[in-house]
């Protein structure tokens, strides 16, 4: 073999050594780049153990019905009470639309949200309790902080996110936002009842309506059993709210027999 023959060939071996280096180069970077880009697709921003869901419904700032393991269901937003605007008992209170539309907002029918439970899944009206992940951000948490509801309803401690959920709630209140814009409109329970002409406290209200022995106002906010200590102080409650005819606290269950809380001493 002649020396340039002899060259051509090393030359020729040189080169298919660097092809074959790129082609592997590109090849560990076109995966690389697949790696990144299923990750970011697949990044949802919600903690791993909250579950797939589809919105159905809005109901109002604290209830929404989902679309969840094929079935539709009610979701209580957990440690979160938003003003009414549905209750059949209670007339719209302050910025109870502004809390449903702002839930509404966020949450379009057919958008898919994450829910994630902490603590008991269910509560004594049968609905999922939990936090709504859309987007990568807490809607409870979102609804505290712009002063549209109070951190409430704190059955089960200590929750996951009741630090980050308390932390949005005193900056709305610290920034007078929302329902704390109104000097005695958030109470321990709930919401103080508003009169349109004089504005008119829950308290006001109470002692027009009549109040139970609980001390608690049929007319203001919702109640369940487990906010009474015998039977027949519940029975009471639930007589001065309309029962039987009504039961906006929805006390008397399922077999509508007009004795509520049958399980109390």
């Amino acid at each position: 073999m002649d020396q340039d023959t002899e060259a051509e060939e090393t030359n020729e071996a040189q080169s298919e050594t660097v092809n074959s280096n790129e082609d592997s180069e590109s090849s560990n970077e076109q995966q690389n780049n697949n790696q990144k880009k299923e990750t970011k697709q697949s990044s949802r921003g919600a903690p791993d153990r909250a579950e797939k869901a589809t919105i159905n419904r809005v109901v109002d700032g604290d209830t929404i019905e989902i679309k969840y393991k094929g079935s539709i269901e009610d979701v209580r937003l957990l440690l979160v009470d938003t003003p009414e605007t549905v209750h059949p008992s209670k007339p719209v209170q302050p910025f109870g639309p502004e809390a449903s539309n702002f839930a509404k907002e966020k949450l379009e029918q057919g958008e898919t949200v994450y829910i994630e439970f902490d603590g008991p899944k269910r509560d004594h009206y049968d609905r999922l309790l939990g936090y709504i992940w859309d987007d990568g951000k807490n809607l409870n948490k979102q609804l505290l902080r712009k002063g549209l509801a109070r951190y409430a309803y704190v059955y089960d401690p200590p929750y996951t996110h009741q630090e980050a959920l308390q932390k949005a709630e005193d900056y709305a209140r610290s920034n007078q936002l929302g329902i704390w814009s109104m000097e005695g409109y958030v109470t321990s329970d709930g919401y103080a009842s508003q009169s349109e002409d004089s504005g008119d406290t829950e308290t006001e209200s109470t002692s027009q309506s009549g109040s139970s022995s609980s001390g608690y106002n049929p007319n203001g906010p919702d109640r369940d059993c487990s906010d009474f200590d015998t039977q027949a102080a519940a029975q009471e409650f639930y007589k001065k709210a309309g029962g039987p005819e009504q039961d906006p606290h929805r006390l008397d269950g399922s077999d509508g027999d007009g004795k509520v809380c049958e399980s109390l001493p």
